[in-house]
């Protein structure tokens, strides 16, 4: 019967890069037999169409002290407060067996619940900086698993590397064969995290049509702008005569991925995490004022392999970048072996080593 089911409870944050590893967690703990419930806000909620159908979603009330004006911010303690009373009573009534949080302001009401009930409990770190809420509860859970390696951490904590999470349907593609560049329709697909990034709908368009016809004959762009880009972006391309699909989300960035010559993207854990998955070249362009420089950080494990060229925003121009994916998309044999050097340093069990750690949290809390 359901009720016999041990329960975890995840709580996760409004971004991707937040939701799709707990995406790949809840997948696996609903196979293994358990109930899973996602705890997240309103922001968080839009992400959570993948997510199985009987994983439960509930909304809480969190905030954060980075949008909004003075009054807003001035309510932020209370809402957290208030986020955090209701989680608790609810977990005095569901008893979960652990609660697991991968960041993000959203996560913080289940965690602190969690904390102040002595329930067993574990966060998950995405990059190779712990987030602002990660850092308050590192010191403070049984378990710190961190997806990118070397993760910095607080004195006195110690890490697992289990590696990021990925989504069922990125295991699906786990090594999918990769078809080097050459003369034949080839695919090249432009992703900024989420929300997608100006910066690329600025310099990608114009580093593409710079490459020479003999190549631009044979491309075809996936590129993800937002919204407000989307209409330059899409003209853009259509008055150089670049083929080319300009959407503000691609909710089959695994499929193109795994049929792609070329990423470029920026440095999200969850991206470099699927890039190196599926095993693509790619051109990450870290994002300069993420919290403690993080994306640099996930980058350089790929990077080092040889998987990835990290340009950063202070270098980014349409002719260095053009330059770069010539240099890709010209040498059949080097973006072979980059191929092959995403795929080194891969960890698509991830999902599997986290699911080893909750269970084993599970048993010492009986």
């Amino acid at each position: 019967m359901s009720e016999q089911k041990p329960l975890l409870i995840i709580a996760a944050g409004g971004t991707g890069g937040h939701m799709f590893p707990a995406q790949a967690l809840a997948e696996r703990m609903l196979r293994a037999g358990w109930r899973v419930k996602l705890s997240t806000d309103a922001r968080g909620a839009r992400y959570t169409g993948g997510f199985p159908h009987s994983v439960e979603i509930e909304e809480v009330a969190s905030s954060t002290f980075a949008r909004g004006g003075a009054v807003a911010k001035l309510l932020v303690p209370f809402r957290v407060l208030g986020g955090v009373l209701a989680a608790s009573f609810k977990m005095l009534r569901d008893k979960p067996a652990v609660v697991v949080g991968f960041g993000g302001y959203p996560s913080i009401p289940a965690m602190a619940a969690a904390w102040l009930l002595h329930k067993p409990c574990m966060i998950h770190e995405q990059n190779g900086v712990l987030g602002r809420v990660n850092k308050i509860f590192a010191k403070r859970v049984d378990v710190v698993a961190c997806g990118t390696w070397p993760t910095t951490l607080p004195e006195g904590v110690e890490g697992i590397h289990t590696g990021n999470p990925v989504r069922g349907t990125v295991l699906e593609r786990a090594g999918a064969g990769y078809i080097t560049p050459g003369p034949y329709p080839m695919s090249l697909l432009v992703i900024g995290g989420s929300q997608g990034a100006r910066i690329l709908s600025d310099v990608v368009p114009a580093a593409i049509a710079m490459l020479p016809e003999a190549l631009l004959m044979h491309l075809r762009v996936a590129h993800q702008a937002r919204d407000e880009d989307g209409e330059r972006v899409a003209a853009f391309y259509a008055d150089h005569g670049i083929p080319a699909e300009v959407e503000p989300f691609f909710y089959d960035v695994p499929a193109r991925m795994s049929e792609a010559q070329l990423i470029i993207s920026r440095s999200g854990a969850s991206s470099v995490a699927d890039i190196s998955v599926i095993g693509r070249p790619s051109i990450l362009i870290p994002y300069a004022v993420a919290a403690g420089d993080h994306q640099s950080a996930n980058a350089r494990g790929l990077a080092e392999a040889g998987g990835a060229i990290v340009i950063p925003e202070s270098k980014l121009t349409a002719e260095a970048l053009s330059e770069q994916i010539l240099s890709v998309m010209d040498t059949e044999e080097g973006a072979r072996m980059m191929a092959e050097a995403a795929l080194s340093v891969s960890k698509p069990e991830a999902a599997e080593e986290l699911q080893k750690l909750v269970e084993e949290l599970a048993q010492k809390g009986k």
